[in-house]
């Protein structure tokens, strides 16, 4: 019976670093040739990187992806492998997926279903393959099929579904399995959101089901361009069952999981299946791309299955930002994190994500190889334990006022202290007295909390920003904004205040999952890292800015709405869309023991301050998709900067005149 040894890539790629992105391609082939593979799946435009964005438009950018692919043909002796590129055909770009086999070129496959929605903007710089369609392409003085293509070597048939086409109704591994494939190959560089995998597993697993065949799932993993991280975990699939899993979140830059399938006991079940058609027209003959020679001969052994069980959103956040950090951190080649630590719930969250980096990376690489990766960082020159990483990484600033407490500053010390980073204090209190001053002096009066209290809180937390922005470029660091997605919906923050940074790693997160983490954190631990007794003083705390007066009370949920409430309305109001009256409806439900009348309050609230705040979001650093609510403008979430607020909308609800 033939046994043929299957291969999935996972790479770490970078938006046009050419030769970074072909030594790792180069290195899969290697690791996939030491595991006698046979077929090998890379990721989706490995070539070039997937985040290109506008630069796929540029033509320099096909040829030198052209030319990185004649790098690679040579190396492909006794391998099968589909490496992913852009390629123009004609008058449009194609998402492509070249298959090379011993030294040569056998064609082009190009992708029929592009994404456009959320994060995704693939037809903007990508033509859609017309199905059933094939074509050829000329470069060089030499020309290839190009297309909706199937190939042929040895007897077994291979074809493709690119990223997106196995997520649409229409599959084209449908049409496939009609013309007898054996195997489909998914080359991807799908993005991670919370719960995503579960969702990959089933259609690479039911695809290999349904079609009776063999399934290769490749992906790309890391912080490739900034906003999206991928978290690799290849999957082979045969005959609907899952025959390895490699890893996720892995810090690994380059790693390849193999698999031993059946391609005749495949054809037996496909045999079995009356009802799935069979294709024995001229059409199949014409889109069939022979590809001469033999499989190489396989070692008497099989790779071990390898099967890994998907992380829940704990873990999987854990994990998933602390990997985002590490890259953004290295390929910005950044000398470490500053945060300004305020002794709340958010900077300890970031806090803590960058030991949980660091504990990540050395638990993946070790120390030596942890310092190869940070080379250019001399304070982790001789760093062994994760103390010392983080102390060479991660600088936490308390920045005080009159209005600070003593219990935030003390949470701001420990926290950073017992998480290993070094402490820092300033009182930017005298410089808030002068900007006030000197404001005083050109308006002819004085400003009281009665009549300018908005001005009053932001000049305190905008007065912080220069201090903490020299301290990271002394350091040659990278800043990170401390806001979260609750605060990004209300616009309860302030712009060149707590919003400055190059990074905002939580603005995806919503309040009440960081403070459910955090206490998580404190008490268990997640992703191999911690328990954290420390955040014990964050964690008893009420979430407060403290820019009034202690005599104020000053509380986040004072200010906007109870947190529960809040991230009740944006779902309602973002994600699933629903008006005004239709979410004062639904709270009723949700919260029996709060009165239309206000619940209608905090309805208006929400709207207004939403309408009012879009130029805030749209000013925001760039922050880490991490779920499909992101309210990131630039990748998931467009409304107008100006626009009539709901108006109408609101003067529907019961008591508009509060």
């Amino acid at each position: 019976m033939r046994r043929l040894r299957l291969g999935a890539a996972i790479l770490n790629q970078t938006p046009l670093d050419w030769d970074g992105n072909l030594r790792r391609i180069l290195e899969a082939i290697s690791q996939a040739r030491v595991q006698h593979t046979q077929v090998l799946c890379l990721p989706e435009l490995c070539i070039t990187g997937y985040g290109c964005e506008d630069m796929f438009l540029a033509p320099h950018v096909w040829q030198t992806a052209w030319d990185m692919l004649q790098k690679i043909v040579p190396e492909s002796r006794g391998l099968l492998l589909s490496v992913g590129l852009p390629l123009f055909v004609n008058n449009g770009v194609y998402n492509s997926a070249c298959i090379i086999c011993d030294g040569q070129i056998a064609g082009f496959v190009a992708k029929q279903h592009l994404a456009g929605d959320g994060l995704h903007y693939e037809p903007r710089w990508f033509r859609a393959w017309p199905q059933g369609v094939h074509s050829q392409y000329s470069a060089d003085g030499q020309c290839w099929p190009v297309g909706d293509l199937l190939f042929e070597r040895h007897g077994i048939r291979i074809g493709f579904e690119i990223c997106e086409d196995a997520w649409v109704a229409g599959r084209p591994g449908n049409r496939m399995a009609q013309h007898g494939v054996d195997v489909i190959l998914n080359p991807s560089a799908s993005h991670f959101s919370f719960g995503k995998h579960q969702i990959r597993r089933r259609f690479v697993i039911e695809g290999s089901r349904s079609f009776a065949c063999s399934y290769v799932y490749a992906n790309l993993v890391g912080n490739e361009a900034g906003r999206a991280i991928y978290d690799g975990g290849a999957l082979i699939a045969s005959c609907g069952q899952l025959v390895a899993a490699g890893p996720r979140f892995e810090f690994h830059e380059v790693r390849v999981v193999t698999a031993d399938v059946f391609p005749d006991v495949n054809r037996g079940h496909r045999a079995a299946i009356h009802s799935m058609p069979a294709d024995v027209s001229v059409q199949t003959a014409q889109r069939l791309i022979a590809i001469p020679g033999h499989f190489t001969e396989l070692p008497a052994d099989s790779p071990a299955p390898r099967l890994q069980d998907s992380a829940e959103p704990v873990e999987e956040f854990t994990r998933a930002v602390a990997l985002g950090l590490f890259d953004y951190l290295r390929k910005t080649r950044s000398n470490g994190f500053v945060v300004s630590m305020s002794g709340g719930a958010d900077s300890s969250a970031c806090a803590v994500l960058i030991r949980c980096m660091v504990e990540r990376a050395l638990a993946d690489l070790g120390p030596v190889e942890l310092q190869r990766r940070l080379s250019w960082v001399s304070t982790v020159a001789s760093a062994e334990t994760a103390e010392q990483f983080v102390r060479g990484l991660f600088a936490g600033v308390y920045q005080s006022t009159r209005n600070s407490s003593e219990v935030t500053r003390n949470a701001a010390q420990q926290v950073t202290q017992q998480l290993g980073g070094e402490f820092l204090e300033i009182s930017v209190d005298e410089l808030v007295r002068m900007y006030t001053l000197t404001i005083e002096s050109a308006i002819g009066r004085q400003l009281s909390w009665q009549t300018d209290d908005i001005a009053l809180q932001n000049i305190q937390a905008r007065t912080r920003s220069p201090s903490v922005w020299l301290l990271t470029n002394i350091r040659g660091a990278l800043l990170l904004s401390t806001s979260n997605r609750s605060e990004a919906a209300v616009g309860y923050a302030t712009m060149d205040g707590d919003t400055s940074g190059g990074l905002a790693p939580i603005a995806g997160i919503d309040k009440a999952f960081l403070r459910s983490w955090l206490r998580i954190m404190e008490v268990a631990g997640a992703a191999d890292s911690g328990p954290f007794p420390v955040l014990k003083l964050v964690n008893d705390q009420q979430p407060t800015a403290e820019l009034r007066p202690a005599e104020y009370e000053q509380t986040d949920e004072g200010d906007l709405m109870p947190y529960p409430v809040l991230e009740q309305i944006e779902e309602l109001a973002i994600r699933d869309r629903h008006s005004p009256s239709e979410i004062l409806e639904i709270l009723g439900q949700q919260f029996p023991e709060c009165t239309s009348v206000q619940l209608a309050l905090w309805v208006r609230r929400f709207f207004t301050l939403w309408s009012r705040n879009q130029w805030k979001r749209e000013r925001f650093a760039p922050s880490f998709h991490v779920d499909d609510r992101n309210l990131d403008p630039r990748t998931w979430c467009r409304f107008p900067i100006l626009s009539g607020g709901f108006s109408r909308e609101l003067r529907q609800l019961p008591n508009a005149q509060t």
